[in-house]
This record gives structure tokens, sequence and C-alpha cells, in this order.
């Protein structure tokens, strides 16, 4: 994982929320380009960003190609940003 592509990808809004969207579960572009007022190739360049920065998944069924979360890179940033803070997980009270 490359904290830097982690962190540019998240720094944009329509990003984050598709993030947000898939959550609930997998999605195709069509479904998720539904909830913005952008073009279908925008939505498709933030699929690509969130795609290089490992935080979603692809799977192609058919002609379709489904989205969904990839939860092990969100967890991996939270840790980070908890060690940043200089938290102490056993001294949490």
């Amino acid at each position: 994982m490359s904290l830097q592509a982690t962190l540019r990808a998240l720094a944009d809004p329509i990003r984050r929320e598709i993030l947000n969207l898939l959550k609930r579960g997998r999605m195709s572009a069509g479904e998720i380009g539904e909830h913005f007022p952008v073009t279908g190739a925008a939505i498709s360049r933030h699929l690509s960003v969130l795609k290089e920065a490992d935080l979603i998944r692809d799977t192609r069924e058919g002609k379709f190609i489904y989205y969904d979360l990839n939860a092990s890179v969100l967890e991996e940033i939270m840790l980070w940003i908890t060690d940043l803070k200089g938290e102490d997980h056993d001294q949490r009270k």
C-alpha cells in the first residue's frame, strides 16, 4: 500500500462518498454513478484512483464490473493514524 496514493484518493469528497456507498455492498459503476451529478467518465476516473490506492476491488461478471470496499487498507490507515496520535491501545481510559 502506498500511503501517498491512499491519502490522495481519500482527499476527494466524491471518492469518500463512493467508499461510503460501497460499505453497504458491491455496486456497478453505473449504480455508483447514479448518486453523483458527474459524467460516467468522471466516475470511471474516481474508481480508477480508488483502485490504484487499493481502497476498492473490482470483479468482472459478464459485461459488468462490480466494485467493493477493501477494508484492510482502511484498517491500516486507522492504525497508522492511531500510532501517529501516540495512543497506546493498552493505556486508553
